[in-house]
């Protein structure tokens, strides 16, 4: 093993311990998600640019289940062209345009027993904000998962010049550095190898346990997508079935009562 490979997975390993820190605040965000999902609603789940990876993480998925509402923008983050056309340059300047989370969540009837989980690392682009903001003004608990040393040293984006963590009813800390990036390499002025999704998906997946197993203390198991190699090919088609059109219904919720005063 390299010594720069040894030193990012060293602090890999210091950010598990990050996420094990907060243990009570994992478990406090997900007794939320299951009450949500007891109760037949949803826990809607956002991250714009690369913070996607961990909406997509949590569901869908194996080893995941529903109750979980992944809004994924593809113009926030459908940008592996790079260049051109759907490039980076774009959902940059989308993520920090005012008004279009407004716009993004007037597609769903929300409720106050709902909960959300809003990703970004930095905390201080516009459209992650104003998604806890306006989700927060329809009574949906707010847990936001952001890279608490970043953020303080990055400035906000937002007209008020509050971040992420300052309209969350709850904040999980992915445990990165300042930048992201946790390896010097000799001769190269700026640092590699980003940390921030090994410690926001460690995050996600505490979180998806703790809550399927307080699913399964109220007496509701979750319907786990599972590979046909762990239960066979008939069980896993059996759950996938299931999970999806669990997925479908409790979306129509979603949908029902739009427009309707």
């Amino acid at each position: 093993m390299s010594s720069l490979t040894h030193t990012y997975l060293a602090r890999c390993r210091a950010l598990f311990d990050t996420v094990e820190e907060q243990t009570p605040a994992i478990q406090l965000a997900a007794g939320w998600f299951a009450e949500s999902i007891l109760a037949g609603r949803m826990v809607h789940l956002f991250g714009s640019g690369h913070s996607r990876i961990l909406v997509e993480e949590m569901w869908p998925r194996y080893g995941s289940f529903p109750g979980f509402n992944p809004i994924v923008e593809l113009s926030l983050s459908f940008h592996n062209l790079v260049v051109g056309a759907n490039g980076q340059r774009q959902a940059m300047f989308l993520e920090n345009v005012s008004g279009l989370a407004e716009r993004i969540l007037r597609n769903f009837d929300l409720s106050d027993r709902d909960c959300a989980l809003v990703v970004s690392s930095s905390g201080c682009n516009v459209v992650p904000i104003e998604m806890a903001v306006h989700f927060r003004k329809r009574g949906v608990k707010v847990v936001a998962i952001v890279s608490r040393a970043h953020s303080e040293a990055s400035t906000s984006r937002h007209a008020s010049g509050k971040k992420l963590q300052d309209f969350a009813d709850l904040v999980l800390d992915t445990g990165a550095p300042v930048g992201d990036a946790m390896v010097h390499v000799d001769g190269l002025d700026t640092p590699v190898a980003p940390g921030s999704t090994i410690g926001g998906c460690a995050l996600v997946n505490a979180l998806k346990a703790e809550v399927a197993a307080r699913l399964v203390a109220a007496g509701q198991p979750p319907k786990v997508l599972t590979a046909g190699a762990v239960v066979g090919a008939a069980k896993a088609t059996e759950l996938f079935e299931a999970a999806y059109d669990e997925h479908a219904r409790r979306l129509a919720k979603l949908y029902e009562k739009q427009g309707i005063t």
